[in-house]
């Protein structure tokens, strides 16, 4: 990937003074680390706290394996020792700090490594999953647990929901000859709990099983864990707006940083030409975007500083929001996974029963039909199987499989009601009202008695009642040509059995269903619908 770079080259005391950086974001409070490892034939560490009021550390966050020295102070800075004794086994302790009603979380480790493990590098990881892929787009497993280390180049998800994250190590933080860490854990194979773990720059190890899926290298489901973390000497500390979302009408982002660096690097894609960066002031870096006339749009900036031996970033992404694109099933699939809003009107086929909070359902239309995955306020809008539905939200993939995700149910467009042939002739003529049912062909005939390409047919049910279906269409929204031949293309057939939504309408006296939406089909004699 090509990058434009703009480069500050200012040194710390230029860009943010000569005083050192606390690490922390709480005013009362401010720790010089939130993250200390204690080796595992048994040592101290200590960390520096700086406070506004008297502190103290809460009892009963301190394991029994652990001592710390003093346990309380008053305000300005302190030095806090944590010591540990020699273990065999990993410990992990969150020990928590409290001032003038606030909590600062301080993470201690004493990292038990497995036997004589070596600790690979990703690149070394990358060559031995290589020896085990054939090539041939099918997956394969290592045996046994290797441990590697890297910098997150890219974070997909830190689940507080699974308590596992999707994320991306490299050997420079670049996103490039990365190694997946796929579902794994947090620390002595523990559930992320507060989705704030780590971020993009950051030096982990992980331990887990390696493999290919189909290609791509990275650590089995579930069996990967963290054994150790080094922070950043750079983060964000906050961002303004809170979501880094510009509006459509243009603005800007405001990145205010920690760093314990020399200097500063801001890093843009080519691709990010809509964004620039409109200054730095202090530990502030702004960046703007005029109006956008598109669709969203995102950039992710990477922010580096060194220590004079080594680099260390951080990454912030920012959206500017565009208009909503209405598309077809089609479109939809055909468009590249990113942050621009489609809207898509279809058919509510089925429940995604996967989904066991009932938010994620598949829609289709006369185009194709694609997975709706949790989108916001499905279950409680009252839809269900068969009605005609809008929704809005991103295109999106899961192991290639596309998706709309991060979505929003709009609106139900018609609730449409199953009944019988019986019932639906009793019907009241209606544009608006829709309506499920179910019969066998009796002719494939127009009511004119001709041969059409639009699927004009004659519906029955067991007892007798006749329905006129004016046209049998792939699926909702079809026009044109795209209204032909559904019949034909299928193979269908008198005597088959077919499912039909649409509305009550008469012509001369006849009674018709109009709109004709095909549900699905089963062919006479077969036990399964299509």
């Amino acid at each position: 990937m090509k990058f434009r770079y703009i480069i500050a080259a200012l040194i710390l005391c230029l860009a943010f003074g000569c005083q050192e950086e606390q690490l922390g974001t709480l005013a009362e409070i401010q720790v010089s680390e939130s993250y200390l490892s204690i080796d595992v034939n048994g040592s101290s560490a200590t960390l520096e706290v700086t406070t506004s009021e008297a502190w103290q550390i809460m009892p009963n966050s301190v394991p029994a394996w652990l001592t710390v020295n003093p346990m309380s102070g008053a305000a300005g800075t302190t030095k806090i020792t944590f010591s540990a004794d020699a273990t065999k086994a990993t410990n992990l302790a969150e020990v928590l700090l409290t001032c003038a009603g606030k909590t600062q979380h301080i993470n201690i480790i004493q990292y038990a490594q497995k036997g004589e493990v070596k600790v690979m590098t990703v690149a070394e990881a990358l060559a031995l999953i290589k020896t085990v892929d054939k090539g041939d787009g099918q997956s394969y497993n290592l045996d046994g647990e290797y441990c590697v280390k890297g910098i997150v180049s890219k974070i997909d998800e830190i689940s507080t929901s699974y308590g596992n994250a999707t994320f991306y190590i490299s050997d420079d933080g670049k996103h490039e000859n990365w190694l997946e860490v796929y579902r794994g854990f947090w620390l002595n194979n523990t559930k992320f709990s507060k989705g704030d773990e780590f971020a993009v720059g950051d030096e982990l190890t992980i331990m887990g099983q390696l493999m290919s899926y189909k290609g791509t290298p990275e650590t089995v489901q579930n069996t990967a864990y963290v054994v150790a973390i080094q922070k950043s000497l750079i983060s964000v500390a906050s961002v303004d707006p809170e979501d880094a979302t510009i509006p459509a009408e243009g603005g800007s982002v405001t990145v205010t940083l920690t760093n314990k660096g020399n200097g500063l690097y801001v890093e843009m894609p080519e691709e990010a030409d809509w964004l620039s960066m409109s200054g730095i002031a202090g530990n502030k870096v702004t960046f703007r975007a005029a109006a956008n006339d598109g669709g969203d749009r995102d950039a992710t900036i990477t922010i580096k500083t060194t220590d004079g031996k080594k680099d260390y970033s951080t990454q912030v992404s920012i959206t500017q929001k565009g208009a909503i694109v209405e598309v077809s099933v089609a479109d939809f699939l055909a468009a590249e996974v990113g942050n621009t809003q489609y809207r898509i009107t279809g058919v509510v086929m089925e429940e995604y029963a996967s989904d066991k909070n009932g938010e994620s359902f598949y829609i289709q239309d006369w185009s194709g039909k694609t997975l709706v995955y949790r989108v916001d306020s499905y279950k409680n809008s009252g839809a269900k199987v068969g009605d005609i539905v809008t929704v809005v939200g991103k295109r999106g993939a899961y192991k290639d499989n596309p998706q709309l995700v991060s979505g929003v149910f709009e609106e139900i467009k018609f609730a449409v009601t199953p009944c019988t042939i019986e019932e639906f002739l009793a019907k009241p003529n209606s544009k608006t009202d829709y309506y499920m049912v179910t019969g066998t062909i009796k002719s494939l005939k127009g009511s004119n008695g001709k041969d059409n390409d639009y699927g004009n047919l004659y519906l029955e049910d067991a007892d007798g009642h006749e329905l006129y279906v004016y046209g049998c269409y792939p699926g909702y929204g079809a026009t044109g040509d795209a209204r032909k031949f559904f019949i034909k293309n299928n193979g269908i057939e008198v005597g088959d059995e077919l499912t039909m939504i649409g509305y009550k309408d008469t012509y001369n006296d006849l009674i018709e269903l109009c709109g004709g939406i095909c549900f699905s089909f089963k062919k006479a004699g077969d036990g399964g619908e299509k």
